[in-house]
């Protein structure tokens, strides 16, 4: 067969995409580079916004429109949430991936005519899920590998479908994740990104704390050939003293930090059941402040939450400047039946816009701050593109950098990593220059 792949949603989604890509060439079938050609179509959906649910279910039916021919698979979070008529012949839900490609193979050898369209019901969320191995995984472009060692959510955030469609948390095993990382690494990548749907809970269903991923992050950080080690998105009730001083203690570690805040109102918070307030928050910022001087954070935040007030708003815009975040995901609150949030007091479409527009002005303006701060210091790329004497990636503590080689020196090749001095930034980016 070709198989065409359509990605939507996270790193994760990502990561098992390229999983399944996998699958589908070790069994000798080849790629697609666009729907019309292909003999099987896989989606890879996403459900954690009603717009993301709606653009799932939008491609897939364009994969049936495009190609009425093909094989048209529907997997991943929106698969699984879905009630009713999905437009898919085979619906493979995130329970479900390791069984895709001999199901594909199945229908293709059946030379039956496709349907496109099956009916689906949710299942419901299990009490304990096994994590779904794929083995060493690559990425099929770029200098830096994401590693997914969890799955699931226990949280039950008020707004999110995420426990839904993953179910509970599942945690590969240590060695595992060891073996992909020696892959990678014998593979050419110098980064790995570690991830996961709740990076924090890893190990958590076998009785394991935090310190768990410490003890993991520091066998991978040995693997001879790993030069940088970074991490997914993190919840702050679970940077201990503890965690961070282990963080500090690796060797590799690249210090940037996904600090998931949803918001900057205490009441919102505790309306999202986040489980802990703005002041731990801040605190938790502080420590890593204190063992990383240079570190860059980002985080989440949640906009137009059901009955957020313009003070509770102000509360938030406030907490992120005093953060002070290299940048901000900004997302407005997005109703999903089934969740708790769907049945609280909703907050108006136009309030909603008003609110996304100024909190990513303030985004933007931190986003550019933080960048001119790092003017004048040093700082070392992983290169991941070169147009002419520019070389461009990113830096230890994430920000997007332009590297400007001068005559006389190698320009570098991706892969590369270069050092120089920040002479200046460009929007949310900074330019380094490069000296002997």
């Amino acid at each position: 067969m070709k198989v065409y792949f359509l990605t939507l949603g996270c790193r994760v989604n990502q990561y098992e995409t390229d999983a399944l890509r996998s699958m589908f060439l070790g069994r000798g079938h080849e790629l697609a580079e666009k729907p019309e050609d292909a003999d099987c179509c896989v989606v890879n959906t996403c459900s954690v916004t009603s717009e993301a649910d709606r653009k799932s279910r939008q491609m897939l039916r364009r994969m049936a429109r495009l190609n009425p021919g093909t094989i048209v698979v529907a997997a991943g979070c929106s698969a699984e949430t879905t009630d009713g008529k999905v437009a898919a012949d085979i619906i493979a839900g995130t329970k479900e991936r390791l069984t895709i490609v001999d199901r594909a193979e199945k229908l293709f050898a059946e030379k039956k005519a496709l349907v496109h369209e099956q009916d689906h019901i949710r299942p419901a969320v299990s009490k304990k899920d096994e994590y779904h191995d794929f083995g060493s995984v690559l990425s099929p472009e770029g200098c830096r590998a994401f590693m997914k060692i969890e799955d699931g959510c226990d949280s039950f955030c008020t707004y999110c479908i995420i426990p839904f469609a993953r179910g509970r948390v599942a945690s590969r095993s240590p060695e595992s994740c060891i073996k992909e990382a020696e892959y990678l690494a014998k593979s050419g990548f110098k980064e790995i990104i570690v991830s996961g749907i709740h990076l924090c809970s890893y190990g958590k269903e076998r009785g394991e704390g935090i310190m768990s991923l410490a003890s993991l992050l520091k066998d991978i950080d040995s693997v001879e050939g790993i030069e940088r080690l970074r991490l997914g998105s993190l919840e702050p009730i679970s940077m201990t003293d503890e965690f961070i001083d282990a963080l500090a203690g690796l060797k590799h570690f690249c210090p940037s930090f996904h600090l998931s805040l949803q918001s900057g109102s205490d009441s919102v918070l505790k309306r999202m059941n986040r489980h802990y307030d703005s002041k731990g928050y801040a605190s938790r910022v502080e420590r890593l402040r204190e063992r990383f001087p240079d570190m860059s954070l980002t985080t989440d935040i949640i906009v137009g939450f059901p009955g957020e007030t313009d003070e509770e708003f102000e509360d938030t815009m406030r907490f992120a400047e005093k953060m002070g975040f290299a940048r901000i995901h900004v997302f407005p609150y997005s109703l999903r039946k089934g969740t708790k949030a769907a049945e609280m007091e909703q907050v108006g479409p136009e309030v909603k816009k008003q609110r996304e527009t100024r909190l990513l002005a303030l985004a933007s303006d931190l986003s550019s701050k933080f960048a001119e701060n790092m003017t004048g210091s040093s700082a070392d790329i992983l290169v991941e593109k070169v147009s002419g004497n520019t070389a461009s990636g990113y830096t230890r503590n994430y920000v997007r950098a332009d590297a400007v080689i001068p005559d006389g020196i190698r320009i570098p090749a991706p892969g590369d990593i270069i050092s120089g001095t920040v002479t200046g930034s460009n929007g949310a980016g900074i330019v380094l220059k490069v000296t002997l």
